[in-house]
């Protein structure tokens, strides 16, 4: 039997175009757009670019200086659990740098670490107030939830959030017991 090389081509190309558009819609139009809609309606968004990987939904956001960010964080975790799934939710606020708050940020990191560490996270609203003290015209908020510390930090027109992801206690077994 003989196969003809264009019909065998043709096939081969319309497969490909109906696989791969298929697979393209429906991240589109059943994973990306549902939750865009969902992060951009949200009180406190002014943008949300979602972007879906295999293991990571990262979220690209501009939030207005007097937004809940825990209140964002878990609107979006929990409406948007369907797309989510098992995928870890990260979101990313790169686009609203302040080199300012950034410096300032870096000269409380060792305490932060030190409360995220040890989990005495009693430490974060303490470290952010002498912060506060130490730079006039800072406006620190801290809140926390089962799975993340909030940060937010305001000076004047610029505004720095934070997301740091609590890990629970492990439990451990010591050899010698």
């Amino acid at each position: 039997m003989k196969i003809r090389l264009l019909p065998t081509a043709v096939t081969m190309f319309l497969s490909a175009v109906l696989l791969f558009g298929g697979w393209f819609a429906y991240r589109e139009m059943a994973l990306q757009k549902p939750l865009d809609h969902l992060v951009n309606d949200l009180e406190g968004v002014e943008s949300a670019k979602p972007i879906i990987d295999n293991s990571i939904v990262r979220i690209e956001l501009e939030l207005q200086p007097d937004a809940d960010l825990g209140s964002i964080y878990r609107t979006i975790a929990s409406e948007g659990k369907n797309v989510i799934g098992s995928r870890e939710l990260q979101l990313d606020f790169s686009r609203s740098k302040s080199d300012k708050l950034d410096q300032i940020w870096s000269t409380v990191l060792f305490d932060v670490a030190e409360a995220m560490e040890t989990k005495t996270y009693s430490g974060i609203p303490e470290a952010m107030r002498h912060l506060e003290q130490q730079y006039s015209g800072l406006q620190v908020k801290t809140t926390m939830d089962h799975v993340n510390v909030y940060i937010t930090m305001i000076d004047g027109q610029e505004t720095k959030f934070i997301v740091l992801p609590r890990t629970p206690a492990r439990l451990e077994v010591w050899p010698d017991v």
